[in-house]
């Protein structure tokens, strides 16, 4: 699940984003009322620490009016606009309409399981925005053994990125000298360094997977122009969640398809998600793509022959 540290700062920010000036007594009767409160009151240190944590985190500012009664609201909520991960964070993680109305319907309202690996968040962060290096003791199932293969390595940690409800740290491993991909439901420890390292200059995050769906990013793969048909409902599903955001719709018969292209590289990932929507899409182009895909497909039925 989330850290608490992390549930703290978007429960707060939700807060005065959806209530507006509230002073610190109305701010705490609030909090009283969340279960996670377990009925005690925020410490005046803790809030301030929190404002300045949700500052760092989200570039938010929460400030106090003395002028009206010492109330507290959010300066520049439009920085939330600019960052998807951000308002990923707060629709994933706020309950809507208090928690005690939650809390009492908890029954009813069934939401996603939270994924593994989010107790190292603090510490993968922490060492990001001091360019410290980790200590990673990480499990890694290798396909061709029915064995977990332990591997304890050294990392510069890059970027953050959620894929399919699991989290990824991208960094530099330093005993293989390449970047690399983790998933954090694998690490078993981890631990901050002191040894510091220089995040390269012309690193930048969303151009890294700028061309890829997921997470599986090869230099030496190329762009390559996908064309896809998709059929009844499925159509509606990617116009309103494009697959990759070089989606671009063409040819198209209201109720019964729609063509959408793409500019990407080819990876097992692309074909995954293809393959999940099942026989309401099929690959048009390229030939390489059409391949894989019945390659897997016959894989698939000749488990249920």
């Amino acid at each position: 699940m989330i850290s608490k540290t992390y549930f703290r700062y978007i429960w707060l920010l939700d807060t005065l984003l959806t209530r507006a000036h509230l002073t610190i007594d109305e701010i705490n009767m609030l909090w009283e009322e969340c279960p996670a409160s377990d009925g005690r009151p925020i410490p005046l240190r803790t809030f301030h620490e929190q404002r300045k944590g949700i500052k760092e985190m989200f570039g938010v500012e929460i400030i106090c009016d003395r002028s009206h009664g010492n109330v507290y609201y959010v300066k520049n909520p439009e920085v939330l606009d600019k960052q998807k991960v951000a308002k990923w964070l707060l629709h994933k993680y706020s309950i809507p309409q208090g928690f005690v109305t939650f809390n009492s319907m908890k029954d009813r309202i069934l939401l996603e399981e939270i994924p593994l690996g989010t107790s190292f968040l603090d510490d993968i962060i922490e060492a990001m925005q001091k360019n410290v290096e980790l200590q990673v003791d990480y499990q890694r199932y290798e396909n061709d053994q029915e064995e977990y293969n332990l591997q304890e390595f050294h990392i510069q940690p890059y970027a953050l990125k959620v894929f399919n409800r699991r989290w990824y740290l991208l960094g530099y491993i330093k005993e293989r000298r390449a970047l690399r991909t983790i998933a954090l439901d694998r690490i078993l420890d981890l631990k901050i360094l002191s040894t510091s390292f220089e995040l390269p200059e012309d690193f930048d995050a969303r151009k890294y997977f700028a061309n890829v769906v997921g997470i599986f990013v090869n230099k030496d793969l190329p762009i390559t122009k996908v064309k896809i048909r998709a059929y009844g409902i499925q159509a509606e599903y990617l116009r309103s969640t494009p697959l990759h955001k070089s989606q671009s719709e063409g040819k198209s018969k209201y109720g019964e398809f729609a063509e959408f292209t793409y500019r990407l590289c080819i990876t097992p990932e692309l074909a995954s998600q293809l393959l999940a929507m099942g026989d309401k899409v099929k690959v048009l182009e390229p030939e390489e793509l059409r391949e894989e895909m019945k390659k897997k497909i016959n894989n698939l039925f000749n488990f249920y022959k």
